[in-house]
């Protein structure tokens, strides 16, 4: 079980456009640099972004922007856009339980639920923190070590 990295580059990236866009003309490569992740993924995740309605990003001198205010961004919001968890859900069950097995038979019976149970619970826990908490939070780190 594990969401992909995706997910915290989204946020970082939310952050990044928010932080500096007052100073700074934000692009892909700007964000490489504050990720430390290649430009190649940031531009990948920013189009998701895009795609899902958070970000307007064109071509030229505005740079990439927020396409709705921080505290209308959600956690889950990005976590969805960044298909940080494919369709098979956030616990991946092997495929092939042996069916001769009293265990393997009836193992998804036993599990299935439950784990669907966990998955909305995390997700409606994303949903709960918004972008301009965790802004918020940033700023306040920055203005401490100034």
């Amino acid at each position: 079980m594990q969401i992909t990295s995706k997910f915290t580059i989204g946020v970082h990236t939310i952050a990044c456009i928010d932080c500096f866009k007052d100073d700074y003309k934000v692009t892909s490569n700007f964000i490489a640099d504050s990720t430390g992740v290649n430009p190649v993924i940031i531009r990948g995740v920013i189009s998701q972004l895009k795609e899902a309605g958070i970000l307007n990003s064109r071509q030229g001198a505005s740079g990439i922007t927020l396409a709705k205010p921080l505290d209308k961004i959600s956690f889950y919001d990005i976590y969805e856009a960044v298909d940080s968890v494919k369709d098979e859900g956030l616990f991946h069950f092997h495929e092939h339980p042996n069916p001769d097995c009293p265990v393997g038979r009836n193992i998804h019976k036993a599990t299935d639920s439950r784990l669907k149970h966990i998955q909305d619970t995390m997700e409606n826990e994303l949903k709960k923190i918004k972008l301009s908490d965790v802004i918020e939070d940033v700023r306040k780190e920055i203005e401490a070590q100034a």
